[in-house]
């Protein structure tokens, strides 16, 4: 049998695509703001997760030329070896201060830290203990590790607290949840959490790329948002999202991070971050530091959406605590109508992601609405009355 025998088959991507509804690849031929000018059109943003909109920030984007023309384009090895420069200390030592984690570890993408964290961490005779909507790296990290995994459902304490009484006495366990959910925008139950795992002798990990710059004093994730900061073991997080760069990180106790930087594979095999790219990180986090507001209005931006989308009669998933995240899913249901509404919303002028199974439950499919602290009302305004005028339009 010919291995590739399996690409010549029929896909539901070649389906979409001799319809005209694949949804994916749309080419950006601008910055990435809350404008964007897309396949020769403008377009207002709505499915970046550039939430405190600093890519196009002026200090940001002066840090990273000046890093570019200082120290060229890439670091040509990994950081063991030739690739560490002054700059991915001081980012190090920064991030350390502002999340009060004194060790931290990065990775050039965040992929990566959850490939790194989890597979160094959970050995043979281990358990890694997952909610069912944790997003995919944290799954392969699983799959790298050499330990048991087993899941719960998502933000179910009940069924988490069965899955604890499973893991034998003898044998470590590390809890992994997203701290937000990328697809929901929902908060994790993270006092639940860390208290199941006082309970029954489990630490803690916590995805929080969606989390970092949008919940938390000052923008510091989901622990510091619940006053958990010393409850949780391991922050994860990125600087793809809010730090508007690229790259990945663990926040840990020094000891955990001296582990993991001389045993993650993703770690030690891995080319450094880019200078552009760390230097965008850290003048982004010190952009962040000197404007903690910044968090504040992006929620307050995320309340007016939701607001205004269930105003136009539009069905959200509501936001856990009644804290308001800025990824807002709009029901959708059926994976042709989520095709066919995001295709007519994209030609109109509004960029939307369709969210269609596996990455949803079979019959939840949605159109995943994020949102940026630039956005303003007006801009939030014209794009929901398209989407609004789409979605009753496709009911009737």
């Amino acid at each position: 049998m010919d291995i590739f025998e399996k690409c010549e088959k029929p896909s539901l991507a070649k389906e979409l695509k001799e319809k005209g509804l694949y949804p994916y690849f749309h080419a950006l031929e601008s910055r990435q703001d809350v404008e964007v000018m897309m396949e020769g059109k403008r377009r207002i943003m709505l499915g970046s997760n550039n939430y405190l909109g600093l890519t196009t920030n002026p200090e940001v984007v002066e840090a990273g030329v000046k890093a570019l023309e200082k120290y060229g384009t890439g670091c040509s090895g990994s950081r063991f070896l030739n690739g560490t420069l002054e700059m991915h200390l001081e980012l190090e030592e920064k991030l350390g201060k502002f999340l009060r984690k004194d060790g931290i570890v990065t990775w050039s993408t965040g992929f990566q830290s959850n490939l790194g964290i989890i597979s160094s961490l959970v050995g043979m005779h281990d358990y890694v203990i997952c909610d069912r909507e944790n997003h995919a790296s944290i799954y392969d990290g699983c799959k790298l590790s050499y330990g048991k995994m087993l899941r719960y459902k998502h933000s179910d304490m009940v069924d988490l607290e069965r899955v604890l009484q499973k893991v034998p006495e003898t044998a470590g366990c590390l809890i992994v949840t997203d701290g937000v959910f990328s697809m929901g925008g929902d908060i994790a139950k993270l006092p639940e959490i860390c208290a199941l795992a006082k309970k029954y002798g489990a630490r803690v990990m916590v995805d929080d790329a969606h989390g970092l710059g949008v919940l938390g004093e000052g923008g510091r994730g989901t622990a510091s948002h619940f006053g958990l900061e010393d409850q949780v073991d391991i922050y994860m997080g990125t600087f793809s999202k809010s730090l508007a760069s690229l790259g990945g990180y663990m926040a840990s106790s020094p000891a955990v991070a001296e582990y993991v930087r001389h045993t993650s594979r993703p770690f030690i095999f891995s080319a450094s971050i880019p200078p552009a790219n760390c230097a965008v990180a850290l003048a982004s986090l010190t952009y962040l530091e000197k404007h903690p507001e910044l968090p504040a209005h992006l929620r307050s931006l995320s309340q007016y959406a939701r607001e205004g989308l269930t105003g136009r009669g539009l069905k959200i998933r509501e936001s856990a605590a009644n804290v308001p995240t800025p990824i807002i899913p709009i029901y959708t249901y059926e994976t042709y109508h989520t095709l066919d509404v995001s295709r007519e919303i994209y030609e109109r002028g509004v960029y939307v992601n369709p969210t269609l199974p596996p990455a949803t439950p079979e019959g939840e499919a949605l159109l995943r609405t994020s949102y940026m602290a630039t956005h303003t009302k007006a801009l939030l305004d014209e794009a929901m009355d398209i989407i609004a005028d789409v979605m009753v339009k496709n009911h009737e």
